[in-house]
C-alpha cells in the first residue's frame, strides 16, 4: 500500500509561503491580498463595513498572519475585526493567532475538523520544504469565539455578508462567503484558478474529501450568480472559474478513486 501521507517536495527556487502582497480593491470596500501564485499562499479577503471588518483566511503561520493583520489594520482603522476561514487547512488558517484583537467565527463542522486534524496537518506540511517548516514554527492553535451550524449572516454596518457551510467537498467543513449586494463570492479551495483540484486524501487522519458532493456544491455556488469569484488560489475571475472546476472535478474524482483502489496515491 502506498503511503498517502508522504508530502510532496516544493522546489528550492519557489518563494517562501509568506503573505507579502499589497491588498487589491476588487469592489468598493472589498479587498483581496493576492497569492501571487506562490504555493501555500492563499487569496485573502478583507471586507469593510461602516462598523466592522471581516477577514477571510489568515495565511500559513505566524509570519503570514502578522503580515495579514498589519494590512487589515491599515484598511480597517478602528473598526471591530472579525475573522473567518474558508476551511481549516494550514495555508488558510494557521495564521489566526495573529488576530488576538478579533472575533473568530467558524462553522461547527469546520471547528470539529480543525480539532481532529490540525496537529496531523501541521506535521505533514512541515515536511513540504525547509521554508514551510520555518513558517510553521511556533504555530498556536486558536479556537473561535463564535460557532454556527449551517448559516450565519453578518451585518458589518451597511454591508451584509452571508457565510454558509458547504462541506463535505474539498474538506469536511468547507465554507463559502458571499456578499449578496455586490455578488462577490469567496470560495476557498472549492474553486481555484489555473490550479488542478486538490484532493486532500491523507489516510489515516483525513479521508473526508467528497468529489461527487463537490460537484453539487459547485452547482449551488453557480446558482448564486456571482459577478466576482475569489478563488482559494490563483487569479480572481467570474463564474467561468466555477464552470472550469465543474469540468475538472468529476474527472479528478474518478482518477483518484481508481488510484486509491489500486493502492496508489491520488494524483
Amino acid at each position: 500500500m502506498t503511503d498517502h501521507t508522504s508530502a510532496p517536495t516544493i522546489r528550492a527556487d519557489v518563494p517562501p509561503p509568506v503573505v507579502t502582497a499589497a491588498p487589491r480593491e476588487v469592489a468598493d470596500g472589498v479587498y483581496v491580498i493576492p497569492d501571487g501564485r506562490v504555493p501555500l499562499v492563499p487569496n485573502i479577503g478583507i471586507i469593510l463595513g461602516d462598523r466592522s471588518a471581516l477577514v477571510v483566511d489568515t495565511g500559513f503561520g505566524p509570519h503570514s498572519g502578522a503580515n495579514t493583520h498589519t494590512a487589515v489594520k491599515a484598511l480597517a482603522g478602528d473598526r471591530e475585526l472579525m475573522v473567518t476561514l474558508t476551511h481549516f487547512h494550514p495555508e488558510h488558517g494557521f495564521g489566526a493567532q495573529a488576530f488576538t484583537d478579533a472575533t473568530l467565527l467558524y462553522n461547527r463542522v469546520q471547528h470539529e475538523e480543525f480539532r481532529q486534524k490540525a496537529a496531523g496537518y501541521l506535521e505533514q506540511f512541515r515536511g513540504f520544504s525547509e521554508d514551510a517548516a520555518h513558517e510553521l514554527e511556533e504555530v498556536e492553535f486558536v479556537d473561535p469565539q463564535i460557532v454556527y451550524d449551517e448559516e450565519c449572516d453578518i451585518d458589518l454596518g451597511g454591508r451584509l455578508v452571508q457565510m454558509r457551510f458547504r462541506g463535505p467537498a474539498h474538506s469536511r467543513g468547507d465554507q463559502a462567503i458571499f456578499l449578496p449586494a455586490e455578488r462577490i463570492l469567496f470560495t476557498g479551495d472549492l474553486v481555484e484558478a489555473r490550479f488542478l483540484p486538490i484532493f486532500p486524501y491523507f489516510p489515516p487522519y483525513d479521508v473526508d474529501v467528497d468529489g461527487h458532493r463537490w460537484v453539487a456544491v459547485l452547482d449551488d455556488l453557480k446558482g448564486l450568480e456571482p459577478a466576482i469569484v475569489v478563488s482559494g488560489h490563483g487569479e480572481i475571475g467570474g463564474i467561468e472559474l466555477i464552470d472550469a472546476y465543474h469540468t475538472y472535478i468529476p474527472v479528478a474524482a474518478i482518477r483518484n478513486a481508481s488510484a486509491i483502489g489500486r493502492g496508489q496515491a491520488p494524483g
